[in-house]
């Protein structure tokens, strides 16, 4: 609890260290949120504007096994708004959804818009890739969206540089992150929560790909003691063994006793390297974005079920799999279904790879309190890359 300007807080967020993996920086724990727990280490499924696309909320809770969505502070301002989201008592209550939540703070779709904003030190001024209408993001703002949006754990305003970038331009752009930090600080812990639950902020690694910047960086957004850390600036073309060195020098510098989230990442074998570097917390669009164009990831490789080797192959898409769709339909089928061009393709195919990523930080989990977790990591990440 702390008190300021007369206004008591309440920083419910807590993360406990359940297992250190003994032959690497992997570990097990529990955030616990006022909508519930998480184990960790997690993946959580993108829920854009307030859906996983394809995917029905019943689905995510009994098949996917879901434990946290992201939503998307950019997407979420432009529709349905903040008023009608106010109005409704929040994201959780309108969209029927009762448990965590993590919003991003714009920060990266303004990156996206790279030929459609300005960026100053006050803040950033776009265009909605909507309609073309002009808008202004500063900290302050982007602070006051999310607790608009009531996620139980929102993200600093930051600036995510492109790859490759110059070192100078990287340099200045994490000082302005940083300054950005203190005025999203100093607002959210001005600002009651809006509903009848707390919300955490968490701060930005920024850095580019230069190990000094990454190391102030880490430095300088652990002296601002949030309940949790964030790298940034991640997976945005960089080679991924830029991005695993990056990782590794960063989490080396965090509060060990804190979350630490990966943003954005990635492939099945990209979670499973972020885990054994330290990462509790991971999100990334791809397994859904890929399902929807017939790229399915299983425990054996990854299966292109669009192609025609598989149009009389009636073994069931993942036999395996914790996911009851993949287990009862067949590769055939599904390979029927994309080729009529079917909307149940892309909902089977978004369980399958969704529930797979979520069996796959299910069974890191097992295998740290098991103790054979590296061997086990390095196993699988030689299998997810296989082609089928």
């Amino acid at each position: 609890m702390k008190i300021q300007n007369g206004i008591v807080y309440l920083c419910t967020m807590k993360f406990k260290i359940h297992q250190h993996d003994q032959h690497s920086a992997a570990r097990t724990g529990t955030i616990t949120t006022d909508h519930g727990s998480i184990e960790t280490p997690i993946f959580m499924p993108v829920g854009t504007i307030g859906t996983v696309k394809g995917i029905h909320f019943q689905e995510l809770e009994q098949q996917i096994n879901a434990q946290i969505i992201l939503g998307n502070t950019y997407h979420l301002y432009l529709r349905p708004g903040t008023d009608i989201l106010e109005k409704a008592g929040g994201l959780h209550q309108f969209i029927g959804w009762d448990k965590p939540i993590l919003t991003d703070s714009g920060g990266y779709q303004v990156y996206s818009l790279s030929q459609m904003r300005k960026i100053k030190e006050e803040g950033v001024t776009f265009q909605s890739h909507i309609d073309g209408s002009k808008h202004f993001f500063s900290p302050e703002i982007a602070i006051d969206i999310q607790r608009s949006i009531g996620g139980d754990i929102i993200m600093a305003f930051d600036e995510c540089t492109p790859y490759p970038c110059d070192y100078n331009y990287a340099k200045k752009s994490m000082k302005m992150t940083h300054r950005w930090l203190k005025r999203c600080c100093e607002h959210f812990d001005a600002t009651p929560n809006k509903y009848n639950y707390n919300q955490t902020l968490v701060p930005i690694v920024q850095g580019s790909t230069y190990k000094d910047l990454r190391q102030d960086s880490a430095k300088a957004i652990s002296d601002f003691d949030r309940e949790a850390n964030a790298i940034g600036g991640l997976s945005v073309g960089e080679p991924a063994e830029e991005m695993y060195a990056m990782t590794e020098i960063v989490c080396e510098i965090l509060p060990k006793d804190k979350p630490r989230y990966l943003m954005g990442v990635g492939t099945p074998a990209n979670i499973l390297e972020s885990i054994a570097l330290g990462i509790d917390m991971m999100d990334c669009v791809l397994p859904s974005r890929n399902a929807r164009h017939g790229l399915l990831y299983t425990a054996e490789g990854i299966i292109n079920i669009k192609n025609s080797k598989w149009k009389d192959n009636l073994n069931p898409i993942d036999e395996n799999a914790t996911c009851h769709t993949s287990r009862v339909h067949t590769r055939a089928y599904l390979h029927h279904l994309f080729r009529a061009k079917e909307l149940l393709a892309l909902q089977i195919a978004t369980l399958h790879n969704l529930s797979f990523y979520l069996w796959l930080v299910e069974q890191a989990r097992i295998h740290i309190k098991q103790g054979d977790f590296l061997q086990w990591k390095n196993e699988m990440v030689e299998k997810v890359q296989r082609r089928m």
